[in-house]
């Protein structure tokens, strides 16, 4: 037989959340409240409202990584409160970044030498990497117009009216007119021939986009190249090409590496990339490579150095989280080459088996098709 006691002024309790006055009391919903409340009570409240959430496993509409193995989640939790720039207390940090930006810019045949690093950088998402191309763009397009002593107050840049809603931020945002090539019915991407009908000498650039947000197709960037630059022969310009691989910039190098579409063209200035959708990684990494340091002005450049030792910095934002960039390097190294091939290569095999709505969730979550 047990025996048991009971110690009426011990202070330890049985507690249960649901029952105690935390529950029973509503909540300031847009105020902060007068005071506070236990760890489990505050978990427990906001974990039950977000059971209303979809579960991110099955959202299939914005096209982000939503697993990822344990080991990686371990580093990403070990490093959830490192501020990344801050470098010179994670230098390694730091490290990893500048290895990503090479091995994205290799992939994308950036014309980098042996002993040559790589110019890009980290961002969050491909939005904010289209904003710092596209003010390069903008930037290095008034500083000729000013040296020609021409007006520099009206640039433009032409895309197809199937860009993402981020080129028109970036249009109104830093004063730049949108030119946008219409779509025509049965042919969901930008005419290259129409693209570069449309470029005047206030263009900025022409962007192309490998992988349409409605449907995911690749737009011809080689043929956008060769027309191009017959129009900047005939008129004495030199209107540059960004394309935005936000979705297609790591399947193409994996899947089609024949298709010439990155700096093996030499209109191509600069390149972006969602780390977050085919790049394997959580929701919030981005990449953008310039081809060389002469493509992206100094003046964009800021150096600081009140966190230590000068350190430069091409970034909209300033403080931002490390583990997204840690994460990026650990899917490279632990997947390599083969293990992405294969992974794209199995995805475009099962999408053959899918019919109806099954094959649209699936392109969906793809986010790419090769016309």
């Amino acid at each position: 037989m047990v025996v048991t006691t009971t110690i009426s002024d011990s202070d330890e309790h049985l507690r249960c959340t649901f029952a105690s006055r935390y529950s029973q009391v509503s909540l300031p919903r847009f105020k902060i409240p007068n005071g506070s409340m236990p760890k489990d009570a505050a978990y427990q409240i906001v974990n039950d409202e977000l059971m209303l959430d979809g579960n991110p496993r099955l959202n299939l509409a914005s096209f982000v990584t939503t697993w990822m193995e344990p080991e990686c989640e371990k580093l990403i939790m070990a490093s959830i409160n490192k501020n990344y720039v801050d470098m010179d207390v994670y230098p390694v940090t730091t490290e990893l970044q500048n290895r990503c930006v090479n091995i994205i810019a290799h992939l994308f045949h950036a014309p980098v030498g042996d002993d040559e690093t790589a110019i890009g950088v980290g961002t969050v998402g491909s939005s904010e990497a289209i904003m710092l191309a596209g003010l390069a763009f903008k930037r290095k397009w008034q500083a000729k117009r000013k040296e020609q002593g021409k007006p520099c107050d009206n640039p433009n840049i032409v895309t197809g009216a199937n860009v993402q809603v981020c080129w028109e931020k970036f249009a109104r945002y830093f004063e730049v007119e949108l030119k946008e090539v219409k779509l025509k019915e049965g042919y969901y991407v930008m005419d290259p021939a129409e693209a570069v009908e449309m470029v005047d000498e206030n263009t900025i650039c022409v962007a192309a986009i490998l992988g349409s947000t409605l449907t995911g197709e690749f737009e011809d960037v080689k043929l956008l190249n060769e027309l191009l630059m017959k129009k900047n022969k005939e008129m004495g310009w030199d209107t540059p090409i960004h394309v935005d691989a936000a979705s297609g910039g790591f399947i193409a190098p994996f899947l089609y590496p024949d298709l010439e579409w990155d700096f093996r063209l030499p209109l191509v200035k600069s390149i972006n990339v969602s780390g977050h959708k085919y790049g394997l990684v959580y929701a919030g990494v981005g990449w953008v490579v310039w081809r060389s340091k002469d493509d992206l002005p100094d003046e964009l450049v800021f150096h600081i150095n009140y966190l230590g030792s000068d350190q430069p910095t091409f970034t909209l934002n300033f403080s931002k989280g490390s583990y997204q960039i840690i994460a990026q390097y650990y899917q490279f190294i632990r997947l390599g080459f083969e293990v992405i091939f294969q992974l794209h290569h199995s995805i475009i095999l099962h999408k053959n088996c899918l019919k109806g709505y099954e094959l649209a969730l699936l392109i969906n979550f793809l986010y790419f098709m090769i016309k």
